[in-house]
């Protein structure tokens, strides 16, 4: 099973000249992804980084060159068995789109992939990021169905690990009516199609305000048969403080989005992009979140229950080391605990 979940032989290695290269990833990496356990998978936000090549990709490609080509040779790494789609935001895609994505990977692989802002942001914003006005679409369940779910799953199907909706921060209004917000997200969500062609797949919510993170939203969550997306974001609390949330839905999966380190601040996306490209190295260690993430995601893993973490190049430096120390911290605590 271990070699099933994460081998990739189905997809080809690209020839050169007619693909991206994959890296080598040595036996060292193979030991360590074998020593995880089935229904684990660990993977990046995107796969588009010039950077990653030694770690994932195998010579000097574009940004444009990976992302368009560079999915199959991310898949062969024996540690990355998922990532996140996370252009999906910016722009709806289409079941031909994710399709295309689908037959890159193997059977094993799976996808975390955002909701469209047009669904899962509450403002209209500008091309800086301003919002300009309230979106008179937020959370609409025919519009959640029509952009989101459904193509994802006609695309996607069995490669499907989760659809995330990560509610981008909230205007004052909503969050003084949090029951008036929970009663639409919850109408939204039930109107979601049923996953049954995606096996082991969930819808899970992400949020960027702790004020959401009550045992109301627990309840319409588990109501609704929806889970919480651990965020781990410096506009959020760290993670420990975000159990309590995993804790109410369990028994339960893990579906987390590792983001953007803490010392950077609420909005220090761009701070940390320019401290830490190209992604090389990991600059900022998060020892203790890794940790205590692993030792969740063990937990998880163990109960017999699904686990898709994706890590970003703004959590510690470069998603791809991350990865590799995550899954180190895992086998470890695994290893004690045998």
């Amino acid at each position: 099973m271990q070699d099933e979940l994460f081998a990739s032989p189905e997809v080809p290695r690209p020839r050169r000249g007619g693909g991206v290269m994959a890296a080598e990833a040595g036996a060292e990496l193979a030991a360590l992804a074998a020593q995880l356990p089935p229904g684990l998978r660990l993977g990046t936000s995107s796969w588009s980084y010039p950077g990653w090549d030694g770690l994932v990709w195998k010579g000097e490609y574009s940004e444009s060159r990976l992302s368009r080509d560079g999915l199959a040779a991310y898949a062969r790494h024996p540690l990355l068995g998922c990532v996140s789609i996370d252009r999906s935001f910016y722009q709806p895609l289409s079941s031909a789109q994710y399709a295309a994505y689908a037959a890159q990977v193997p059977a094993s692989f799976r996808f975390i992939v955002k909701a469209p802002a047009s669904v899962a942001d509450a403002v209209v914003r500008d091309e800086h990021g301003r919002a300009t006005q309230p979106n008179p679409l937020f959370l609409d369940p025919e519009l959640a169905c029509r952009e989101f779910a459904e193509p994802t799953l006609a695309g996607l199907g069995e490669r499907l690990g989760a659809l995330v909706f990560q509610l981008s921060p909230l205007s004052p209004p909503w969050l003084h009516d949090l029951p008036r917000l929970f009663e639409r997200l919850g109408a939204m969500l039930r109107a979601l199609p049923a996953l049954a062609d995606a096996p082991g797949a969930v819808v899970a919510v992400q949020v960027r305000d702790a004020a959401l993170l009550t045992p109301a939203f627990a309840a319409l969550l588990r109501e609704a048969g929806a889970t919480y997306c651990l965020g781990l974001h410096s506009k959020m609390p760290p993670i420990e403080d975000q159990l309590p949330m995993l804790r109410a839905l369990w028994p339960g999966p893990l579906i987390c989005r590792w983001n953007l380190h803490r010392r950077h601040g609420a909005y220090g996306y761009e701070k940390a992009r320019q401290l830490y490209e190209p992604y090389t190295r990991i600059a900022d260690a998060d020892v203790e979140t890794r940790r205590v993430l692993a030792r969740v995601a063990l937990a998880t893993a163990s109960a017999g229950q699904p686990v898709c973490i994706a890590i970003s190049n703004k959590a510690e430096g470069c998603a791809p080391l991350s990865v590799i120390a995550l899954a180190g911290e895992i086998a470890a605590q695994r290893a004690g605990a045998a």
